[in-house]
């Protein structure tokens, strides 16, 4: 980055055109008498001339050389300082077989819900560039899929390795949010969230519910729940004597205690009945758990003036040498 400290000198620049003007008028058309065409052949050439008007050019650049010296010009450096304490977010997720389901679309399509969930978390994932992130697996049983990180690219490759029924087919929400609060309750921030997306209830695990939820809320942990899933029956693709057939079955989400979890912890309860209604949960979500970033520009300048000066001065020692010896004018 370029400026120049006295810009205001910069206008001394509207001289040399006029400088220019008042020398071509005096060196312009020159007549002279002469009784005899001999005479003329022992003068110079137009050679001459054409140094005179040299001599004049390089005074032009030495004086352009000098007006932008005098203007201080000065290369400067931005440098930017970004601190934020970011928050700490664990995504909890459910990948039990009622997450094969295809009550919701992608593009249009049938989709699983674990496939929209993967793609919806992954946008979520991609917005919080300040934020340690770290995702628990959970279904029969749960277990650390990633650990917190600020590598948010190991984040999206653990995502995009989510398997339904990678954890067993019942649904353990009390052992997964035990698991999650284990990973944070140590973590030193003032900020820590848990992300827990279910379709179901518990129906597996040692640790209730409620219990973990109390065990969060002692470690300052915030619980955010999401029931995913429409209402009735939900379509699943099976194999049947018939080939690929669409089966509906009743899918159990247990609304009550995702409620009671998000309400024990400070947290909020969602529910998502579709693929939009998911992405604007964890746009909300988004929103909601954001910390304050504060930004410092520091600038630096370098003087450049001496690189225009100095080339300056060498043009015209050489242009009064010149002017004094080869090329000196006799009156």
């Amino acid at each position: 980055m370029i400026r120049f400290e006295d810009p205001f000198v910069l206008w001394a620049f509207l001289l040399l055109p006029l400088l220019t003007y008042f020398h071509l008028r005096k060196h312009g058309r020159v007549g002279l008498r002469f009784s005899s065409l001999a005479v003329l052949r022992r003068l110079p050439s137009a050679r001459a001339g054409l140094v005179s008007h040299g001599l004049f050019l390089v005074r032009l650049l030495v004086l352009g050389l000098c007006i932008l010296g005098l203007a201080r010009p000065q290369s400067g450096r931005k440098d930017t300082e970004v601190s934020s304490e970011g928050v700490d977010i664990l995504l909890v997720l459910d990948t039990s077989g009622s997450m094969e389901a295809l009550d919701f679309q992608l593009e249009g399509e049938r989709t699983t819900r674990l496939e929209v969930v993967k793609k919806v978390v992954a946008d979520f994932v991609r917005g919080r560039g300040n934020d340690r992130l770290g995702m628990v697996v959970f279904g029969e049983y749960a277990f650390t899929q990633c650990p917190l990180t600020l590598d948010h690219g190991i984040v999206m490759s653990f995502l995009d390795q989510l398997e339904i029924g990678m954890a067993g087919d019942a649904t353990a929400i009390g052992d997964a949010l035990a698991t999650a609060v284990k990973r944070l309750k140590d973590v030193a921030g003032k900020s820590k969230v848990l992300v827990l997306l279910t379709d179901g209830r518990n129906n597996s695990g040692t640790m209730l519910p409620r219990t973990a939820a109390e065990i969060a809320k002692t470690y300052g942990i915030k619980v955010h729940t999401i029931g995913v899933g429409g209402k009735g029956k939900a379509p699943f693709l099976m194999d049947t004597f018939f080939g690929k057939r669409y089966v509906y079955q009743a899918v159990d989400l247990d609304e009550k205690t995702l409620r009671e979890l998000a309400s024990i912890t400070g947290g909020t309860y969602f529910r998502a009945t579709n693929t939009t209604a998911l992405e604007e949960i964890y746009a909300t979500i988004d929103k909601m758990e954001k910390v304050e970033v504060k930004v410092k520009e520091y600038m630096e300048y370098e003087e450049l003036f001496s690189w225009l000066l100095l080339p300056a001065l060498l043009l015209l020692l050489g242009e009064v040498v010149l002017a004094n010896t080869r090329y000196r004018r006799l009156p």
